[in-house]
């Protein structure tokens, strides 16, 4: 994916008013010169979500989440920086423009062609399905399968014809190229003979659309014929699908899996279909049983815990515990919800409702209680085999996680069950060598913000900060919740450090150019401080010093900064007011800058083996700081 440039960007941000757009998610009210609402990043009963019209961002009071109108849709969407450019672009009707090298180009412009192609021929499929004679029989087996008109079309089902060349010549005709069909997976070219045929021939077409809900791929269940066709014909791997990083439905269902805090992974396409249609909405499939790392991976991005609800037979329970070794390394809980044999989710629903299928959700186990039943029903707990094959298995997996405290439970529980002592099976477990969990491809975090400087100045200005708060121009600002737990950061800046962030970020051109002339960034101790101000009055001869959104993409790699900066430009003040306070402000810092200097140079003259020479200097140097602390901010060019 190439770059989007500075132009291209604010002309997404601003054709994207953030209360529009927020409000397309959430529900606003007007609250003064804001508008509130419930967060929907934590859950709250009170609203303490605030969006600002006037500076285009959003900051909430309980979880501190907070930016402009892309970070919102990232976080909101869990999705990257171009990809929410691209997203607002598309609700504003603007076209993408992109800064792309040669070859960059040509494999964007490929995944163009694809996924066009890939809609055009969803609808072909989706309407021979509706109304053609060639998608009668497909008609008939959803209707016995109980699936409703409403999620046929939501899920965008559809039928290919029982005919070689159908495809083919559907791609003649609508001008597509034969080759593009090919490098899609749509066709087979034969390399003896080199003629084309359809992959996808009689069969129940299941859209795979990626997380912005853009068909990618397809799954075609066989509806007729031989019993050594496939059941399933899924497409190749191609530059918009690869199989083991796609999970079927996750376009639909991931705000139901933020709302829930877990994600319930089924076995295919029907069953995730048919918890939709029953309400279940936080349900997702990977394509085929195989859950893979990158699925994990995924799925960690929206939530800490899924439960596996596979099929209840003999290959689904192999399933899920197949499922453990690559939901390890992502960090994930996993579940297991047992289905009564012979049932499937979908065959479940159909015959005891939603109700109960939840009431079998809501008492999933975890995965080792269950994968522990399991081992103990299919061996004979009777002989020295069974009970070896018991502690042995159960070492095996619970040694993955590396965890001292599950290793410790599950002996024991492994020990009840068998019934032997606890010790013994700890010295079992001890004796399994666990095999590494094979690591989950992520890209490499961002560089956490440097914490900041502590030294004998630092801590003289954070003195002097708590007896000046009381005195702040304008009070105290808001505290934090008590559940509140500190960013990384370790230390938020004293409260004059912070009025002066408030005043600079509220403050229009001219103020802005006052304090550029006057206020010198050294006098800031806290380290984030310092450079969000310096950012702010590089934003000076700006005409754009008003607006936050291109500081906070400055930002963007300090979550700390991002949070301080909303929360503090998120009031309101009237101009006139906030010179007087900014004045005051900077008049504060740089007096305790002097305070800090001035307690250094004390430390210097009580040192016995100063030279006489360097102790003159560091008095004329203290006579200096007192006379400029004397001096009004108005005598150097103040309003």
């Amino acid at each position: 994916m190439g770059f989007f440039n500075d132009s291209f960007r604010e002309r997404v941000r601003a054709a994207s008013d953030i209360v529009d757009v927020i409000g397309s998610y959430v529900p606003l009210k007007r609250a003064g010169g804001n508008f509130v609402g419930l967060c929907p990043f934590h859950k709250e009963k009170s609203p303490s979500f605030n969006v600002s019209p006037s500076r285009q961002i959003f900051h909430c009071f309980g979880c501190h989440a907070g930016g402009d109108v892309f970070k919102f849709v990232q976080q909101f969407e869990n999705v990257n920086f171009p990809e929410a450019i691209e997203r607002l672009a598309e609700r504003a009707r603007i076209p993408l423009e992109r800064d792309e090298n040669p070859a960059a180009a040509q494999v964007r412009g490929l995944k163009d062609h694809l996924l066009k192609l890939h809609e055009a021929i969803c609808q072909r499929w989706q309407q021979c399905l509706a109304s053609e004679p060639a998608g009668e029989i497909a008609r008939t087996y959803l209707a016995k399968r109980g699936v409703s008109a409403d999620a046929i079309r939501e899920f965008r089902i559809g039928a290919a014809p029982e005919a070689w060349d159908d495809t083919v010549g559907w791609l003649q005709r609508h001008g597509f190229d034969k080759a593009l069909g090919e490098q899609a997976g749509l066709i087979i070219r034969k390399p003896e003979t080199g003629r084309e045929y359809d992959r996808f021939r009689g069969r129940l077409m299941f859209p795979i659309c990626d997380e912005q809900g853009r068909v990618i791929a397809f799954s075609g269940r066989i509806l007729q014929g031989d019993e050594k066709i496939a059941k399933y014909v899924n497409s190749p791997e191609t530059p918009i699908f690869t199989k083991g990083r796609v999970l079927f439905a996750l376009d639909k269902a991931k705000r139901a899996i933020l709302d829930a805090g877990h994600a319930v992974i089924c076995e295919g396409q029907l069953d995730t279909i048919a918890c939709h249609t029953a309400g279940v909405r936080n349900v997702v499939a990977p394509q085929g049983t195989a859950l893979t790392a990158d699925h994990a991976r995924i799925l960690k991005r929206y939530v800490n815990e899924v439960v596996l609800c596979f099929d209840g037979d003999k290959a689904g329970r192999a399933a899920s515990v197949r499922s453990l070794d690559e939901c390890l390394p992502s960090g994930l809980a996993v579940k297991v919800a047992s289905i009564p044999p012979p049932d499937d989710p979908d065959s479940y629903l159909r015959q005891h409702g939603a109700d109960a299928f939840r009431e079998i959700l809501g008492r999933a186990q975890g995965f080792f209680d269950y994968y522990l039943a399991q081992l103990t029903a299919e061996n004979d707990l009777g002989s020295d085999r069974g009970r070896l094959a018991v502690v042995r298995a159960m070492a095996d997996k619970v040694n993955r996680t590396g965890n001292a405290v599950l290793i410790d439970t599950y002996a024991q529980r492994t020990a009840t069950r068998l019934g032997v002592t606890a010790e013994a099976v700890r010295t079992e477990f001890r004796k399994q060598v666990p095999a590494a969990p094979r690591p989950v491809r992520a890209p490499a975090p961002a560089p956490a913000p440097a914490p900041p400087r502590i030294d004998n100045a630092d801590a003289a200005l954070d003195a002097a900060a708590d007896e000046a708060a009381t005195e702040s121009a304008g009070g105290p600002l808001p505290t934090a919740p008590e559940d509140y737990v500190e960013p990384r950061e370790m230390s938020r800046p004293g409260q004059p450090e912070l009025w002066l962030l408030k005043f600079l970020l509220l403050a229009d051109h001219d103020l802005l150019a006052w304090a550029a002339a006057h206020l010198d960034c050294t006098w800031i101790a806290h380290e984030t401080i310092r450079n969000v101000v310096g950012l702010r009055l590089a934003q000076a001869g700006s005409d754009r010093a008003a607006e936050l959104g291109p500081l906070l993409e400055q930002l963007s790699q300090d979550p700390f900064a991002v949070q301080l900066v909303t929360e503090a430009a998120m009031e309101q003040r009237a101009v006139a007011e906030l010179a007087t306070q900014l004045s005051e402000a900077t008049l504060r810092l740089r007096n305790l800058w002097i305070d800090r200097q001035l307690s250094i140079l004390t430390g210097q003259l009580m040192d016995v083996a100063l030279p006489d020479e360097r102790r003159i200097e560091v008095m004329q140097q203290q006579l200096q700081l007192r006379a400029w602390k004397k001096t009004p901010l108005a005598e150097l060019g103040g309003f």
